[in-house]
């Protein structure tokens, strides 16, 4: 009868001290994401729950996160800051409420904004006031050395308003009485667009000067004003810019019905009206 003998080697045998203690298997981590995640713009963070630590027969801890030491937080609306640093809003108390309340509740937010958008309309927002009616222009024996120009508003003008017609005819005075507006040196505007502009400094020196002389004051009559100028040279371009400017005022600002160069009536204007208590005034030019 045959006996079969192994085959393997018999391994040697090891002191008990030899052996090395077996360490347990990391568990192995799964993303998972915050419930209360609402804005897409937050920065998507990691947690393993406890049902998911369970591997491999080991089983985590307390709960971890996964953390990344050069991450940037994106939570809370703040770009470029890390975990723990948060915006100084000292300056706009208001506005720091806004953003906080925007990631947990943006209806709220969005009704907050409305309403700061209400309260500081006017310093952000310019509402035309003027007409969108265009301004008439007439022309009644105007000379350029002696005539009034009259100005007929829808309404009577506020003392905004008239501050601001003060303002453009002082401009437009400054500007015709340093030689600004002569027709005859208008080279740039002139010149073709396609190519490079040059200036003839020649050219420029040696035309007719042209000069504002004199102007009065601007007077207000209820809807109705007047000014006395004497432009003196006859520049029809003085007159080009003053009706632009108006024409701008009127659209944007006070609605100006027409303005008249020349004549020494004007619709029912009253030399004999010369109070306050009838509506008139005079402003300084």
């Amino acid at each position: 009868m045959l006996i079969l003998q192994p085959c393997l080697p018999a391994l040697p045998s090891l002191p008990p001290d030899k052996f090395r203690p077996l360490r347990p298997a990391k568990p192995q981590h799964y993303a998972g994401f915050y419930s209360g995640l609402h804005s897409p713009v937050m920065r998507l963070r990691t947690k393993i729950p406890e049902s998911q630590m369970e591997t491999n027969g080991f089983v985590g801890g307390d709960d971890e996160e996964m953390k990344d030491d050069g991450d940037v937080s994106w939570a809370g609306g703040g770009f470029g800051a890390r975990e723990g640093e948060e915006k100084d809003y000292d300056r706009d108390p208001e506005f720091a409420e806004i953003l906080g309340s925007c990631i947990d509740d943006p209806d709220k937010a969005k009704s907050k904004m409305e309403e700061r958008l209400r309260k500081k309309r006017n310093k952000i927002l310019h509402t035309k006031t003027g007409s969108a009616n265009p301004m008439m222009v007439q022309f009644n024996k105007f000379a350029f050395s002696n005539s009034y120009i009259w100005l007929e508003f829808y309404n009577a003008p506020l003392e905004q308003d008239i501050s601001l017609i003060c303002d453009t005819i002082r401009s437009w005075h400054i500007v015709g009485r340093l030689g600004g507006c002569n027709s005859l040196n208008m080279q740039l505007s002139q010149a073709d667009l396609d190519t490079r502009p040059s200036y003839d400094a020649v050219q420029g020196a040696n035309v007719t000067p042209t000069e504002f002389y004199n102007i009065g004051d601007l007077e207000v009559q209820d809807n109705l004003a007047r000014l006395w100028v004497d432009i003196g040279t006859s520049e029809p371009l003085l007159l080009d810019i003053l009706i632009n400017a108006l024409t701008q005022i009127s659209s944007d600002y006070v609605g100006i019905k027409q303005v008249m160069f020349g004549g020494s009536e004007f619709q029912n204007w009253n030399e004999n009206l010369k109070t306050e208590d009838v509506g008139y005034s005079v402003h300084n030019i």
